[in-house]
């Protein structure tokens, strides 16, 4: 098996979300799969078969396969591009998500995936106790969506990861008005083997509907506030949402079974 491990959303190595990515023929079995991601110890690797209308994808975290991951899909449209030679501009995913494509203009690659708006939770008080700060507005779609007054409270946060993980959530977003961007964020999921994503394109199915209509606008330009950072630019399209960002392949080589 070939493996290519590509750092997504950044146009530089060593900044980003790096994901593995690795093209196969035919699916194996999944315990296969969880055991290279696993040991691969990256926040996500994806895996993708060439079907009729394009790839099927999947992504997987060290310890589960999850339904959508924006940055892998990103380091996989990089690999489907550059390392497999697609001719086309326009690639499909087809996904436990639905279809998704991926478009090349330049070195940008912009993503097409679903609005996941979330709506107020009947109580904050759990997600106060866990993580230890005043509270502006919490909610919830897949992940729970919380906000603060300050991008100055998004980047000193300092998680209690055990706590986080105890909450009935898939993850915990924080995110707040940006300083130099429309906004910015963390993103946190250690009860799924991601203690801290570096950035997280799933994330921003559900920030960019809240922002934009706290904001009044529908294009929105995004930072994750990580060690590692990123950067997104995007666009609310009715019930879709578009992520643009670059990539950078940061190694290639072979899995050896």
């Amino acid at each position: 098996m070939k493996l290519y491990q590509v750092d997504a959303f950044t146009s530089s190595l060593f900044a980003g979300n790096p994901a593995a990515v690795v093209p196969l023929e035919s699916w194996p079995d999944d315990a296969l799969l969880q055991n290279i991601a696993m040991e691969n110890n990256l926040s996500e690797t994806a895996f993708l078969v060439a079907d009729d209308t394009g790839h099927t994808l999947r992504w997987f975290t060290p310890s589960v396969e999850v339904d959508l991951c924006g940055h892998a899909t990103l380091a996989a449209a990089w690999v489907v591009f550059n390392a497999l030679g697609f001719p086309g501009e326009r690639i499909r995913f087809n996904t436990a998500s639905g279809a998704l494509y991926v478009e090349r203009n330049g070195q940008t690659l912009s993503l097409d995936f679903p609005s996941r708006p979330a709506h107020p939770v009947s109580s904050r008080a759990p997600y106060e106790q866990a993580l230890g700060i005043p509270l502006t507005e919490v909610l919830q779609a897949r992940d729970t969506l919380v906000v603060l007054d300050s991008a100055e409270q998004v980047r000193n946060f300092q998680p209690d990861f055990a706590a986080i993980g105890k909450l009935d959530t898939f993850a915990i977003m924080i995110t707040a008005p940006g300083d130099d961007c429309d906004f910015v964020s963390r993103f946190f999921a250690p009860a799924k083997g991601v203690p801290e994503d570096p950035v997280t394109g799933s994330a921003h199915c559900t920030l960019v509907p809240y922002w934009a209509e706290r904001l009044g606008k529908t294009t929105l330009h995004a930072r994750q506030l990580s060690a590692r950072g990123g950067e997104l630019h995007c666009t609310l399209k009715g019930d879709r949402v578009t992520l643009s960002g670059q990539a950078r392949c940061f190694l290639k080589g072979d899995i050896l079974l």
